[in-house]
């Protein structure tokens, strides 16, 4: 896919997703949200990306919805025609054309193999933050500002982010936020733990460069793969054995690989591992240990 409103761009291991609209404020639409999937998409199967950082274009990360269409923005029927009815006259709710547009992206991030880093250099609202709380670390410039603004435009919080929010900052921080909608600086952001740091913006992507190279320095690919969704699928967990099940599958299927022999004999021999596993080939027999849930 040619990219016209995202930037793809591979260095040293580490793919950068820019946003890509900054006379809009990199503000979401349905081509953004096609771009990003399939951008995610190939990331998985490019063994050369150990790491992905999400920045935008601009003074904006992304500014939310585009609302071009104006009072129809969010209206799915008036933009593509009606959904599919039920023979009472009700909608279908399981129609895919009902489906949140973030949060197809959100959950695609979700699914991601790769560690995922925010660099969040201005405004981020809406859409603009949710789709952020599916990556593992947020990092802000201390010109950012964050607002789940939904409250303030009559409709509800998207891209799967009820789910995610109370995750990640508590209950009581994400309904404070969602409730009155308004827009917060990045010092807010950090007191709240909707981000891990905060730095001066010409520190942004320095920053979060050298913990992507961190990720990725001396790291084997497909345990670094695995960690990310043992970690993100055990917080809907509802018991610990579910974690100690998949612990031990991995425990096993990973102590009998080529890259566990190298990770202790590197150790003993002092010197660099050389891990040759690869995500795109080598992902152990049990994975994935989980049935992928549908929309309906």
């Amino acid at each position: 896919m040619a990219y016209e409103t995202i930037k793809y761009e591979v260095a040293e291991q580490i793919l950068t997703i820019t946003l890509n609209r900054p006379d809009k404020l990199n503000a979401f639409n349905a081509q953004m949200q096609a771009e990003l999937i399939d951008a995610f998409d190939a990331a998985d199967k490019d063994d050369n990306v150990r790491a992905i950082i999400v920045t935008g274009s601009g003074r904006g990360f992304c500014a939310g919805a585009d609302l071009s269409s104006g009072a129809d923005t969010f209206d799915r029927d008036a933009r593509r025609g009606p959904v599919k009815r039920l023979a009472d006259g009700k909608v279908d709710y399981s129609d895919p054309q009902v489906r949140d547009g973030g949060g197809q992206v959100t959950l695609r991030i979700f699914k991601c193999l790769k560690p995922v880093i925010a660099a969040v250099n201005g405004p981020a609202v809406g859409i603009g933050v949710t789709m952020q709380l599916a990556m593992d670390i947020r990092i802000a410039s201390d010109a950012a500002r964050f607002g789940f603004v939904f409250s303030q435009r009559g409709i509800v919080p998207e891209a799967a982010s009820s789910w995610f929010l109370p995750r990640i900052v508590g209950i009581s921080q994400a309904l404070e936020w969602c409730y009155s909608g308004r827009v917060f600086p990045a010092q807010e952001a950090l007191a709240g733990r909707l981000v891990s740091k905060v730095v001066p913006p010409d520190d942004l992507l320095p920053t979060a460069r050298a913990l992507a190279k961190e990720f990725a320095a001396k790291t084997a690919p497909v345990s670094v793969a695995l960690i990310r969704q043992m970690m993100w699928r055990m917080m809907g967990a509802d018991d610990p054995m579910e974690a100690h099940k998949v612990d031990s599958r991995g425990i096993y299927a990973r102590g009998r690989s080529d890259d566990v022999k190298e990770g202790v004999v590197s150790f003993l021999e002092k010197r660099p591992a050389q891990f040759k596993n690869k995500v795109s080939s080598d992902m152990p027999d049990y994975f994935p240990w989980w049935t992928e849930r549908e929309y309906k």
